[in-house]
């Protein structure tokens, strides 16, 4: 008996004739955009309002450029103080003392619910309050009184406030104290992110609690903490032309409305103040994108080590399958 192995021959299928999709609302929208676009380039070129040359000439002249350093100095100090404070209130708000608790609760409360303006004006007039700022014995003179010592006094050295409390020492004490408020909280919720695990893992290593937020917690807190921390980098450039108010001459918004306000050319000013801040939050964003992708490189290494392993276990099963084939 013979068996007949020829098969019939399968047609081929017809090719499948796609018909894309069209998106007429999309070319209306580009269509749009296109002539919003070309209109307000037509305004920049042909307003004489702008008055560009005039602008050109103006924004890199000495005093505006003292004033670019003035507030690029004022952004560091500030986010320093921001920073530090911020940590330690940050601790402080997570520690198992309630009066610790209570104090960086207190702290938060107070400078998030003060605008900035607000407290810039009011460290700006602290000089009211004291005369003079003296370092020694708290209540040396009524301590003496106390004990029937009239004119006791027990003071080291002091400063006139006028010589301390300056306009740019006001900015940046109303700046960076308002800035620890908002970075307690970032920091916070960065630290609130890492696993509990990984703590109790540290403390049955024998790590103090110092050692565990030291060498634990803050470096993997700190992929969470970096974004929201360089937007706030960013609103504080914007905020330093708050203490213009103050006022602080070594700054940029001051310079420019001052030169704006001398030549009656207030708008272009204005102009050359919104390229200034757009130029420098550029350079602000690079920062933040390298900073970013150091703190995550830990966390890239794990992505691509879990990827190889997915890898080598679907490598595996087709090794398998092929096997049971044959």
């Amino acid at each position: 008996m013979s068996i007949d192995t020829d098969t019939p021959e399968r047609a081929r299928p017809e090719p499948i004739q796609a018909v894309p999709v069209r998106h007429p609302g999309r070319w209306v929208a580009v269509a749009v955009i296109g002539v919003l676009v070309a209109m307000f380039v037509h305004l920049l070129v042909t307003n004489e309002a702008f008055n560009w040359s005039f602008m050109v000439n103006e924004m890199f002249r000495p005093p505006i450029m003292a004033g670019v350093r003035g507030s690029i100095a004022l952004l560091v100090t500030a986010m320093l103080i921001g920073i530090v404070l911020g940590v330690i209130i940050a601790i402080m708000r997570l520690s198992g003392n309630p009066i610790l608790r209570g104090v960086a609760w207190a702290y938060t409360w107070f400078f998030r619910a003060v605008p900035r303006l607000v407290l810039a004006i009011l460290f700006g007039n602290l000089g009211i309050l004291w005369a003079r700022i003296e370092f020694g014995l708290p209540f040396d003179r009524q301590l003496g009184a106390l004990f029937g010592v009239q004119d006791f006094e027990a003071r080291l050295f002091g400063f006139s406030a006028v010589d301390i409390l300056t306009g740019f020492v006001a900015g940046m004490l109303a700046l960076g104290l308002s800035e620890a408020a908002y970075m307690a909280e970032i920091v916070r919720a960065g630290i609130q992110s890492v696993d509990e695990g990984q703590t109790e893992a540290a403390q049955a290593l024998g790590m103090t609690r110092t050692q565990i937020l030291r060498r634990i917690v803050l470096p993997q807190a700190m992929r969470v903490v970096v974004p929201p921390t360089g937007n706030e980098t960013i609103a504080m450039l914007k905020d330093t032309s708050l203490v213009a108010f103050v006022p602080v001459s070594a700054e940029l918004f001051f310079q420019l409305r001052a030169v704006g306000s001398r030549t009656f050319q207030v708008f272009p000013m204005l102009v050359a103040a919104t390229l200034w801040y757009l130029l420098l939050s550029s350079v602000l964003l690079v920062g933040q994108y390298y900073l970013e992708r150091h703190f995550a490189k830990g966390t890239g290494r794990t992505g691509q080590a879990k990827a190889r392993l997915r890898g080598m276990a679907v490598g595996g099963g087709g090794a398998t399958g092929g096997a049971g084939g044959v």
